[in-house]
């Protein structure tokens, strides 16, 4: 199965003239269900704005919240040292629920350069506000990475512009990519998280910040970081 998870960054709307056909799933983040009708699954979280949501959700579409999404990343390993964003809660969502061999990102780059930080214009950029477990965002997506290709399962980036996605860059038409990651690395980061154990159950890591200390988040995510280096 080959899922596409679409984000709220500025060129989304490409995806908006893309064939179906390469994708079995289309998942939308948030605002990202007005960039096509055909989205399957819609995702967001407990505080997204009623009058954001589709007023009609039509046959076969499924909208995923936290009820859903919490439990499916707590048995990927739970949000630990904080989950990172909703494109990083989508794609394990998807990795859990869905058994995909491909997750494909487009919109998700999360660089929020520029005038236009969104599709849609302007919007709050939930990675950049002050929170003491988002210091880097290339290692939530290391991490993720990780994860998916211990299942048999590929994270690509669609996205031509620049990206804190590690993943690597594919085409709508061509989801093929080679990948090698570090086995051994992701062991070591694995045991360095369950020997923290900055995990946080309810997903409202928020709550907990204050006990989670910098340096050892900086030292986890150096370690999913190394990953990435065969």
């Amino acid at each position: 199965m080959k899922v596409l998870i679409l984000g709220s960054g500025p060129n989304v709307t490409q995806a908006a003239r893309w064939d179906k056909t390469p994708f079995d799933v289309i998942v939308a983040i948030n605002n990202a269900w007005r960039v096509r009708p055909d989205w399957d699954y819609l995702i967001h979280p407990s505080d997204f704005p009623q009058d954001r949501q589709p007023d009609q959700v039509e046959t076969g579409q499924r909208i995923i919240t936290y009820e859903t999404y919490v439990p499916a990343q707590n048995a990927l390993g739970g949000f630990v040292y904080a989950g990172g964003t909703m494109a990083f809660t989508a794609g394990y969502w998807a990795l859990h629920d869905l058994k995909p061999t491909v997750i494909a990102f487009m919109g998700c780059d999360m660089t929020y350069d520029g005038a236009q930080t969104h599709f849609y214009g302007t919007g709050t950029a939930d990675p950049l506000r002050a929170d003491v477990t988002l210091r880097s965002l290339e290692a939530k997506s290391a991490r993720l990475q990780a994860m998916a290709h211990r299942r048999g399962c590929r994270t690509v980036n669609l996205s031509r512009d620049p990206s804190r996605l590690v993943f690597a860059r594919v085409t709508p038409t061509d989801l093929t990519a080679r990948v090698s990651l570090n086995a051994a690395a992701i062991d070591d980061a694995l045991r360095l998280e369950a020997d923290t154990g900055y995990m946080v159950p309810s997903g409202k890591y928020w709550k907990e910040e204050d006990r989670f200390d910098p340096a050892i988040i900086d030292e986890i995510d150096a370690a999913w970081l190394a990953t990435t280096r065969p």
